[in-house]
């Protein structure tokens, strides 16, 4: 019998996280890291150069990053058997793409203190999400994880 509902595909993969998952998640924290190790620390990055370079490069990063999550809350709607859900988690999936665009657009603290800002309520949005069980639980301990990391990677950028 075919799955039909998110609640559904959901409550398939409750048991544990993919590790796949974890490592992915963990892999995708390195720019951030060490972008804004790199502002702290007032070095220069080969290949990408000085504090504006390393700025405009976290950005671009952070704003990939955003959209792709987006791209989540649209995959799940895709799922929904409720229209009107539906409609709005679609709607809701395309507004992190256009924060992080506006964001790069920005003097560059401040599209980062903004990007901090998004970070934060999708990585809560999307834990919704797995506590009205249409995403499984582990997405959004993970979600949780690492939007805490970004988060502070993000603002640790913003006030260097």
């Amino acid at each position: 019998m075919a799955k039909d509902t998110a609640k559904d595909l959901a409550n398939d993969g409750n048991a544990a996280m993919p590790a796949v998952t974890l490592w992915l998640g963990i892999g995708g924290l390195a720019p951030f890291l060490i972008l804004a190790v790199a502002l702290l620390a007032g070095a220069t990055l080969p290949l990408i150069g000085g504090e504006a370079a390393i700025r405009a490069a976290l950005m671009a990063y952070a704003v990939a990053i955003l959209s792709f999550l987006g791209g989540v809350r649209w995959g799940i709607a895709m799922g929904y058997s409720d229209g009107r859900l539906a409609v709005r988690d679609f709607v809701i999936a395309v507004v992190p793409a256009i924060v992080g665009w506006g964001a790069a657009l920005l003097p560059a603290a401040t599209g980062l203190w903004v990007m901090t800002l998004a970070f934060v309520l999708l990585g809560l949005m999307d834990y919704g999400l797995a506590c009205r069980t249409v995403a499984p639980e582990w997405y959004g301990r993970l979600r949780l994880a690492l939007t805490g990391i970004v988060s502070a990677a993000l603002a640790a950028a913003a006030l260097a």
